[in-house]
C-alpha cells in the first residue's frame, strides 16, 4: 500500500473537487438544454439558466483553462440552441398553414367550427340567464300584485266596515232625536 503525503492527498482532493464542480455545472447545463426543448416558448428562462450554469462555470474555471473555454461555449450555445428550439416551435405551429391551401382550408374550418361551437354556448347560457331573470321578474310581479289585491280588499272591508259603523251610529241618533 502506498503512502500518500499530505500535499498528494490535498492535490488529489482539489482535483476531485473540481471534477465534481465540472460535472455538477455540466449536468445544471444539460437539465437547462433539456428544459429549453420542452418548453421552446421559455427562451429567456433558459438564457438566465445559462447565466447561472456559467456562474457555476466559474468556480470550476479556478481549476483549469478547461473549463473556462467550456464555460464560454455553453454561455454561446446554450442560447443559440433556446432560440432555435423556439422557432421550431413557431415552424411546427404555422406548418399546417403552409403545407398547402387543403389542409389551411381544413385547418381553418376546424377553427370555424370550434368557433360556432363556442358561440352556440354562450347563446344557449345566454338564453338561460335570460329566461331566468324573466321567471325570477314574473315571481316577483305576481307576489306584488297578490299583495296589492290583499291589502286592496282589506281596505276595501275596512271602508265597509268603517261605513257600517257610521251608519248605525247616524241610525242611533235618528232613533235618539225622533223619540225623544
Amino acid at each position: 500500500m502506498a503512502t500518500e503525503t499530505e500535499q498528494q492527498r490535498k492535490a488529489a482532493a482539489q482535483k476531485a473537487a473540481a471534477t465534481r464542480r465540472r460535472n455538477q455545472a455540466r449536468a445544471g447545463a444539460r437539465s437547462t438544454a433539456a428544459a429549453a426543448r420542452r418548453n421552446a416558448a421559455s427562451a429567456e428562462t433558459t438564457a438566465a439558466a445559462a447565466g447561472r450554469t456559467a456562474e457555476q462555470g466559474t468556480v470550476a474555471a479556478v481549476n483549469g483553462i478547461e473549463a473556462v473555454a467550456e464555460q464560454a461555449q455553453r454561455a454561446v450555445l446554450i442560447p443559440v440552441g433556446a432560440t432555435l428550439e423556439a422557432r421550431d416551435a413557431v415552424v411546427e405551429m404555422v406548418k399546417p398553414y403552409l403545407s398547402g391551401r387543403d389542409r389551411a382550408e381544413r385547418e381553418l374550418e376546424k377553427l370555424q367550427r370550434r368557433v360556432s361551437t363556442n358561440l352556440r354556448r354562450y347563446e344557449r347560457r345566454g338564453t338561460t340567464a335570460r329566461n331566468r331573470m324573466v321567471r325570477e321578474a314574473k315571481k316577483s310581479r305576481t307576489r306584488v300584485d297578490r299583495e296589492l289585491r290583499q291589502r286592496r280588499t282589506q281596505a276595501a272591508r275596512a271602508v265597509k266596515r268603517s261605513t257600517r259603523d257610521a251608519e248605525r251610529r247616524v241610525e242611533k241618533a235618528v232613533d235618539r232625536v225622533v223619540l225623544a
